[in-house]
């Protein structure tokens, strides 16, 4: 039997949160580095759920049916 040994290493993005004040409304932005938004092949418009574990960590969910990689929506799918 073949053992592996995978030395995987996890690489972090330091990302700013943006905070853009109105006069009735505040909008927060946290922007992805295009490293990290290619690497999960995201597309346009795809629509993502934060998930809050505690305050430490939030994770970022895919809908099951953007959880396949490589598979675009036709127009006819719709």
């Amino acid at each position: 039997m073949t053992s592996f040994n995978l030395n995987l290493k996890i690489m972090g993005f330091p990302t700013k949160i943006q905070l853009i004040k109105r006069t009735a409304s505040e909008q927060w932005y946290i922007n992805f580095p295009s490293a990290v938004a290619q690497a999960m092949e995201f597309q346009k418009g795809e629509v993502v759920e934060w998930v809050i574990e505690d305050k430490q960590r939030m994770t970022l969910k895919r809908s099951d049916q953007d959880a396949e990689p490589g598979k675009k929506k036709l127009l006819t799918d719709r």
